[in-house]
């Protein structure tokens, strides 16, 4: 059986690859994007032990991608940041998904068995 952090970690990486997989893909536009990232955030808050995530689509970046005169793009993971932090019988785990080598990978910050983790704001860094 999994232990509690095992578990939060389990939970972390469930949340990720829904967010991701889902919204893969989306027609995002510097226009759209507040709105996708509040679509994605509360569409992942929903599920259990997720205490909150927080999606920052890049305008500047969405704008570079366009290569056509439509005025939109494809939601990739080098458009965006994300954090998430789940908390699963106490035990808060801190995430964020970061770009290493062209590849949008999903790594975990921290996690504390006490529930302390970035009790401060820092998210546990």
């Amino acid at each position: 059986m999994a232990t509690d952090a095992q578990q939060a970690c389990f939970e972390a990486g469930i949340k990720f690859g829904s967010l991701y997989h889902q919204f893969a893909g989306t027609p995002v536009s510097p226009s759209s994007t507040r709105s996708l990232e509040t679509a994605m955030a509360e569409a992942i808050e929903n599920q259990p032990f997720c205490e909150s995530v927080t999606v920052e689509i890049h305008d500047d970046r969405v704008a570079d991608a366009i290569d056509h005169e439509n005025g939109y793009t494809e939601l990739t993971g080098s458009l965006m940041d994300v954090e998430m932090r789940i908390d699963h019988e106490g035990v808060v785990v801190d995430t964020r998904m970061t770009m290493r080598d062209g590849y949008p990978l999903m790594e975990l910050v921290s996690v504390d068995a006490d529930g302390s983790a970035g009790a401060d704001g820092s998210g546990g860094r």
